[in-house]
């Protein structure tokens, strides 16, 4: 089974090249809608009226409709393209031909007919199933384990993808953002996909009736002391990441948040979540951060930095504390 993230679909995409089968799954119907619509970007925009199909297939529900929609399936898949080097065939709601709802002599005699074009693709037909949760142990799920290319949608690799993300969000809205404001949103929020949801329909209510969400609007929902979530330092710092912990740190100073505060929670997570081997240098640390801070010998913003690089390790993510100590 091929796995892979929306992030490295994107560059498929980009270069013109694309597997067969994909699955794209998970909860974030956004982003898989979103995914699913940019696969039409492997047809040159005048042709896809020829060879791009979208099929819709959530209303499978009785055996009979299986049948027809697989029916439908397997022609579009088998269709040659018009003028054009490859086809693209998007399957909606397919969670619905995957796992039928209803055993039935023809829901099975389907299933035959969509196992045989799993394991004989078209070279020329690039088939997308859209679906939200899909029982693993199921036997479509299985083949299109060792015949497709798996895409989990709804977890952000970085700010790039989260900027994407919230501008995807907002269009599925009806709205726009400026760029600007999701820039600034993404730098904000982080790559934590509750945490942007959340705070984009705050944001779309906050301009509800507006065509366009402004930088502006984006500053005043998400300024630095709402966005702060006060753990997520500790949190970086726990998942190695020196470079969100740095981050973490400057939006803190920007939510004009004490330095006896950091400190005392920078405490805590030394006492409690640090091995051993590496506790008296992390004490260390802090107490030699602590009476820097009381005598003025630096930066309190540049202090900061320095001792969370240091509790990192110096490494940037990729390994938990417990695992370097």
């Amino acid at each position: 089974m091929a796995i892979s993230t929306p992030a490295a679909i994107r560059k498929q995409i980009a270069a013109g090249t694309a597997d067969p089968v994909y699955l794209l799954q998970g909860e974030d119907d956004v982003e898989k809608s979103a995914l699913a619509h940019e696969f039409e970007e492997l047809v040159d925009e005048g042709l896809r009226a020829f060879n791009v199909d979208r099929l819709h297939v959530g209303d499978a529900t009785s055996g009979e409709r299986v049948a027809d929609r697989v029916a439908d399936l397997v022609t579009a898949a088998r269709t040659l393209p018009m003028m054009s080097p490859r086809r693209v065939v998007l399957v909606m709601q397919a969670e619905a031909l995957l796992v039928p709802k209803r055993e039935s002599e023809a829901a099975t005699r389907a299933l035959d007919e969509l196992e045989a074009l799993l394991k004989k693709p078209d070279p020329q037909t690039t088939l997308v199933f859209v679906a939200g949760s899909v029982d693993k142990r199921s036997r479509m799920y299985k083949l299109l384990a060792k015949q497709a290319v798996v895409v989990e949608c709804g977890a952000l690799e970085d700010l790039g993808d989260a900027e994407r993300w919230v501008k995807n969000r907002v269009a599925a809205a009806g709205v726009t953002v400026d760029p600007g404001g999701a820039r600034l949103l993404a730098e904000r929020c982080g790559t934590d996909v509750k945490r942007l949801r959340n705070t984009v329909d705050r944001l779309l209510l906050y301009g509800l009736g507006q065509k366009t969400i402004g930088i502006e609007d984006v500053r005043e929902v998400v300024g630095p002391a709402a966005l702060q979530d006060d753990w997520a330092m500790a949190n970086a710092i726990e998942a190695g990441d020196a470079r969100a912990a740095l981050r973490q740190v400057a939006l803190m100073f920007d939510a004009g948040m004490r330095g006896e505060m950091i400190l005392g929670q920078l405490g805590w997570l030394v006492r409690t979540k640090f091995a051993p081997g590496r506790l008296r240098g992390a004490v260390d640390a802090l107490f030699r951060t602590d009476r820097d801070l009381k005598h003025s010998a630096g930066e309190p913003r540049v202090l900061f930095e320095r001792l969370v690089v240091e509790l990192c390790g110096g490494q940037r993510g990729g390994r938990s504390l417990g695992s370097r100590l």
